[in-house]
Parts: C-alpha cells; structure tokens; sequence
C-alpha cells in the first residue's frame, strides 16, 4: 500500500471511526481492527519509500496513532499511567513489525530527525499545503507542505479542525517571512542603523501586525466561523495524548519560527533557554541547529545599542532628554522600537486567544464544578505551559531591551516627529497576502 492509498483511507475513514468512538456509536477496538486490516497490513518496508513519501506516512500514521493512543486511554482503566500499551495490538506487514517501531524507522527515514510520534511539523506544518506570504506581489516566504491534493487531514473531519490547522501554519509562514528578514541581520556583519537594516525591520514589522490581526480576527470571529471552544477543549486538544510516559505532545509551543524570534530579539525571562530545550526532542534537526546558533549569540537588540555605543543599563538610568538625543541622533531606534512592539502586541494576541479558547472556559468549568480533562488538561497547553506563564512571557516582551524610550516615543500629546510615527503606527502597515497555493 502507498502513501496515497493510506491518505484516503485517514481522510474518510478515520474521521468516521473517530466520531463514531466519540459519540459511543461503536467500540474503541473497532479503530484498531480497522487499521489493521486496512492500512498496516498492506504497507511496505520503510527502505522500500522515498524519503518523501515517508514524510506523508509519518503524518497519515501519526492522525492514526493519536486516535489510537486516545480511545485507549479514554476507555482503559489505568491507560493513562500506561499509554504505550495501546499500540501493543498494532503490527505492520508481514514480518509484524510494531508500530511504534514502524513509525520511529519511518521518522529517521525522512531526514529530517523528525520525533518517534506525531508533532506540530507533522500535524501542521507537513499536513498543510504550501503557504505563500506576499508582500506587494513579491513572495518573501513559502512554507511547503508534503501533499499536493489541496486537503488538509484531521481527527474528525469538521471544517473547524482544518481551519485551525491552516491558521497556525499561516501564522508561522508569517513567522518564517520575519525571519527571514531578520536572520541576516544577525548573522551578517552590516550596520543595524543603515537604511537596509531599516527597511528589513520596517517590513517585519508590518508582518507581525499581520499576524496580529490574524490572530485577532480568529478570535472575534464567531464558532461557526472557527471552532466553539467546547470543540477545541473537548475533541481537538485531546487527540494530543501522549504515547510513552514523559513525551513531548505536539504543542503550538513547538513552532520554531516563534521560538526563533524570541531569541532574535531577546526575551528576558529566567530559564526561556531551558523551557526551549527541553523541546528540542519533538523539533527537527536544521529547527535544533538555528536555534543552537541564536541561542549563542546576542540578539540583534544587543548588537544594535553596541553599536550606537550604548546598552539597556545605560538607557534605564538615562533622562528623557538624553534619551531625546539619542533617538535624534540614531533615527533607526524608531524602527527597532517599533518592531519590538509589535512583537509584544502579536504575543498579547495570542495570549487572548488561548484565554478565549482554553483558559477562561476552563475557569468556568472550575468555578461550575465541572473539573477537568482527564486525558489532556484544558488549564495548560500540552507542554504545560500556564496562562500565568504566558502572561509572563508576554509581559517579558513588553519589557523589551528598548522599552526605556518608551516615555519619549509615546508621550501624552504627541504631534511631530519620531512620536508621531510611533503613534501612527507608521512602518507597520505594509500589505501583506497570505495564500494557500492551489
């Protein structure tokens, strides 16, 4: 069986078998017969696959390997403490070989280092098809996926798992555009001041404002044009189960293009690094390595008050005049102000979209007496991250390396100049298409 046999069996009949097992229509064993006799049976060894067509098998086995992992823990009696023991019945071929040894020799053989369970490259990122992110006709960033039939595969085959799913990978494509822009400059030799260096931030900055208000329009869109919160808490998330006891879930956390902005711009947060690291299992090999190198580095805010012959401790302990005089002299801070900004406000975005959909519900539920998932937590995200811990990060990035010059950027009535611009908003409104291709 090839992978484009397996793909059609995941995109119509393990969405039915999922919603029959979830409205107690039909017994969890069914899904493991089913899968089986109709896809493990018949596929081949993994030597036998092009590396590509072992990526499109780690997605398709991965959506089959997270409806297992849950029904079983949903509906075995200590599954929970012992999730492994769900794919004992599971086999492949003729030499019955397990699955989930199947699934780890399928994972090395795409290259990639790809994790030995479903992630977020899988799931989102590979799952997707190509996204394109334009800005004035001009493609600045193409995140491809590894299916060409323009679907988008999912646990249950509802519109609003499939327009989640394309809403974080358009997210990171924005993501990968800002990188793309800002990597350079950290990895070059350039001036940070220079007018190229201006026009690389002018332009991430509107990107992020892009992401900001994609974000946003989610989360004041109504349920029928999204996902209810019910649906996300309920079904969605609890399809992120763990496999083996202390695995790494796949987790909007694990977005690379995320984690390297954070430390392209610096975030000021005790033990971020370590909370980073401990991800690096669940990302793939080149996403390890770019981090590593950021990781090591200083990031570009550094870089840029060492050139200008300054640092934070400096600006902190600075007045309004000096610091007047310093934005006069080095225009360019209104740029890199302005993109540190924006870089908080995307974060508050996203911080108001998970106490839309996960935290706030959630509260309720508690103050109801409703309590909790057992399977997957709805009061943290699947790598557990808090909501006090995002509001922390997201107040960590408010207090960015700039945030000293706020006082003079913003003041109360402002009416020319480097103000004026922030105030306005000037530089961040840079249109920008993001598209599906095909």
């Amino acid at each position: 069986m090839v992978p484009e046999q397996v793909g059609a069996w995941v995109l119509t009949e393990l969405p039915r078998l999922n919603q029959a097992i979830l409205n107690d229509h039909a017994p969890p064993e069914l899904l493991v017969t089913e899968l089986e006799e109709h896809v493990l049976d018949r596929l081949p060894e993994v030597t036998q696959l092009s590396p590509a067509q072992a990526q499109r098998l780690v997605v398709l086995l991965g959506f089959a390997g997270a409806s297992v992992a849950r029904h079983y823990q949903e509906h075995t009696p200590g599954g929970i403490e012992h999730p492994e023991h769900a794919f004992d019945p599971l086999t492949v071929g003729g030499a019955e070989i397990p699955f989930r040894a199947y699934f780890t020799k399928l994972a090395q053989h795409t290259g990639t280092g790809h994790y030995d369970r479903d992630s977020y490259a899988s799931l989102v990122r590979w799952n997707v098809g190509t996204v394109r992110v334009r800005v004035d006709d001009e493609v600045i960033a193409e995140l491809p996926g590894v299916f060409n039939d323009g679907r988008i595969r999912s646990y249950t085959g509802t519109v609003g798992e499939e327009r989640f799913f394309l809403l974080v990978k358009q997210g990171e494509a924005i993501e990968a555009a800002v990188n793309e822009l800002l990597c350079p400059l950290a990895r070059g030799r350039a001036s940070l001041i220079g007018e190229h260096a201006r026009q690389c931030v002018r332009m991430a900055t509107g990107l992020l404002a892009s992401l900001r208000q994609l974000m946003i329009d989610w989360a004041a869109s109504p349920p029928e044009e999204t996902m209810p919160p019910e649906m996300f808490m309920d079904v969605f998330r609890q399809f992120a189960a763990h496999w083996t006891p202390g695995d790494i879930p796949p987790s909007g956390a694990l977005d690379p293009e995320a984690l390297k902005r954070d430390f392209l711009l610096g975030l000021a947060l005790d033990g971020y690094d370590q909370q980073a690291r401990r991800l690096f299992p669940a990302l793939l090999a080149t996403e390890r390595a770019d981090l590593e190198e950021l990781m090591c580095g200083p990031t570009l805010p550094q870089r840029l008050l060492a050139e200008i012959g300054t640092d934070e401790h400096e600006l902190r302990l600075s007045d309004d005049g000096d610091l007047r005089r310093l934005v006069a002299h080095h225009p360019a801070l209104v740029d890199w102000y302005q993109l540190l900004s924006m870089h908080a406000r995307a974060s508050g975005a996203h911080l108001r979209l998970s106490k839309k959909f996960l935290f706030k519900p959630q509260r309720r539920r508690d103050e109801e007496g409703i309590g909790d998932r057992l399977l997957v937590s709805n009061r943290a995200g699947t790598t557990g991250m808090t909501e006090s811990f995002l509001e922390r990060v997201t107040r960590a990035r408010q207090n960015h390396a700039l945030a000293s010059l706020r006082p003079v950027l913003i003041p109360e009535s402002p009416d020319s100049g480097p103000a004026a611009a922030v105030r306005s908003g000037r530089g961040a409104a840079t249109p920008v298409v993001v598209e599906l291709a095909g």
